[in-house]
């Protein structure tokens, strides 16, 4: 079975576009703020209105949670989510292919969830959707134009330890041994803005925006050794990441996978379940 890097470039997509064990997936979602806090909507029609060829939807707003909890973006069961990514035509013999049109942390969540069933031929696409655009890459349009010509047949090998729970985010507080990664921006982190119903971050934890990984102006991810400069030097140690419902703390999941780092979990629930926990500790400054 043919393998593929965790990151790809545009080029190399291009080129490869009609590999016929390629899947390519857009899982867009745009987060806008209204006065009852975020408001997330699928980016299902702007998929339609222009994406990379032969990509299908994959959407982080119904097929890829668990409707049924409180919480957004709530975990499906694994075997769920991999007859979700079957529908989409991910098979045990595909290669992988995830991106979006904002800073790749939507496709890291899906990358992640691969992950977390056993599935490693993935990658995201370096730059998303704003390079391919940048670099005028054929666009296709239209609803439909992505649908594998046949479901795949996916095999789930969960991995329980790269998915974290709020009891073991409140173990690893104390136990010296794990660091705590908030993944939200330095002024979420502080304390000086206030999201999810209580300011500041979980004690212990260190700050990386997963907004700063990426370059502003063409989406791509900065330098390796820039993205190691904000991570912890020791790559063994087990992270785990968290932000407001673990989409960014993805995207720094990824990047430390693709550091090396060999211990690496998500807090799936993040701030929205801990700071709705009054005996959930946060701190300040």
């Amino acid at each position: 079975m043919a393998t593929i890097d965790q990151l790809v470039s545009t080029q190399w997509l291009e080129e490869h576009l009609d590999d016929p064990d390629l899947v390519v997936l857009d899982c867009t979602v745009f987060l806008s703020f209204g006065p009852d806090g975020y408001v997330s909507e699928s980016g299902r029609a702007n998929w339609e209105a222009g994406h990379i060829p032969g990509s299908g939807f994959a959407d982080l707003n119904e097929d890829l949670v668990d409707a049924s909890s409180s919480l957004r973006y709530a975990l499906p069961s694994p075997r769920r989510f991999a007859d979700a990514m079957e529908r989409l035509g991910v098979g045990d013999g595909s290669r992988v292919v995830l991106y979006d049109a904002n800073r790749s942390m939507w496709s890291a969540r899906v990358w992640w969830m691969l992950r977390w069933i056993g599935f490693d031929n993935a990658a995201l696409l370096d730059g998303g959707l704003k390079a391919w655009k940048a670099e005028g890459r054929p666009l296709g349009t239209g609803a439909g134009t992505g649908a594998p010509a046949e479901s795949g047949s996916l095999t789930v090998n969960e991995r329980p330890r790269v998915i974290a729970d709020k009891a073991a985010v409140l173990a690893a507080i104390d136990d010296g041994a794990t660091c705590l990664l908030d993944a939200l921006p330095a002024a979420s982190y502080s304390g000086e803005t206030d999201i999810y119903g209580r300011p500041g971050h979980i004690p212990g934890a260190i700050n990386a925006s997963a907004a700063d990984l990426v370059d502003p102006e063409s989406g791509r991810f900065l330098a390796l050794e820039d993205l190691r400069s904000r991570f912890p030097d020791d790559t063994s140690q087990r992270v785990v990441n968290y932000c407001g419902g673990g989409i960014a703390a993805s995207a720094t999941a990824f990047v430390q996978t693709l550091l090396g780092f060999d211990d690496v979990a998500v807090y799936t629930a993040s701030l929205q379940e801990w700071a709705a926990d009054p005996d959930a500790p946060l701190t300040t400054g």
